[in-house]
């Protein structure tokens, strides 16, 4: 979370005085314009605002930690004004990834201010390239739920009188659907253009305007997209009016 309060503590107000419910905060962070002994040993005083900004990161599960490189924050250009430490960085109680912050005052350019950072670990995350599917409305949903109905009309469930031939039929019936999912699905390449409104019927639209490039089978299949999408949506919205009216 990123804080700027003025000279006034005007964002320090307005958190002390409102009940901002906001969860799983990182850090919080930015020039709070305190001077106070606490974060820094040069400055003699300590002032009763610098406790109002400690509840709030408490509130927020948050705390100052020590610096890597205890520095000014901000540079003054005033004859007689001394260096100052007003920019601060709260950090998640407990977390051992982030214990700690730097103050970089060798890059503050043109600014007063350094700046100030973290690193913040990513786990490794594996993403999905591909998925296996059955596109909907389509010769293989046909086959899947065939194949699925034919299958449990075959079984035997005139006598399930005790738990281990319940269990036996539940295998069976899970057996089933897993075949003729394997055997009806195709795998499918997840990109940015992947749409749920598409149909493999509807490539051989956009095929016949690719090899013509002719306006007449670019109007074609524009209206086909066009027809395909209102249905698809026109159906989506009919499924949240009834899931509402189920409510």
């Amino acid at each position: 979370m990123n804080i700027y309060s003025d000279s006034s503590h005007t964002a320090l107000k307005y958190l002390k005085d409102t009940e901002v419910n906001i969860k799983n905060i990182l850090l919080m962070t930015d020039n709070f314009n305190i001077k106070d002994s606490l974060w820094n040993s040069a400055f003699p005083f300590h002032s009763s605002v610098s406790n109002n900004l400690i509840i709030i990161a408490d509130s927020f599960n948050l705390s100052l930690f020590t610096l890597i490189n205890p520095c000014p924050t901000r540079y003054s250009d005033m004859a007689g004004e001394l260096n100052s430490v007003i920019d601060l960085m709260f950090l998640c109680c407990g977390s051992y990834e982030l214990d700690y912050y730097s103050i970089h005052p060798g890059n503050c350019l043109s600014l007063d201010h350094a700046p100030l950072s973290i690193e913040i670990p990513i786990i490794e995350e594996v993403i999905q390239s591909s998925k296996i599917m059955i596109h909907p409305k389509n010769n293989q949903e046909t086959a899947f739920v065939e194949e699925v109905i034919s299958s449990f009309k075959s079984l035997d469930t005139s006598v399930i009188d005790d738990s281990d031939k319940l269990e036996s039929i539940v295998n069976q019936l899970e057996m089933i659907i897993d075949q003729a999912w394997k055997k009806n699905t195709k795998k499918s390449r997840i990109s940015k253009h992947s749409k749920q409104w598409w149909m493999d019927k509807y490539s051989q639209s956009l095929n016949n305007y690719r090899a013509s490039r002719s306006l007449e089978n670019w109007k074609n299949f524009k209206k086909v997209v066009k027809n395909v999408k209102r249905s698809f949506f026109d159906e989506k919205i009919q499924e949240v009016i009834n899931k509402r009216k189920c409510l």
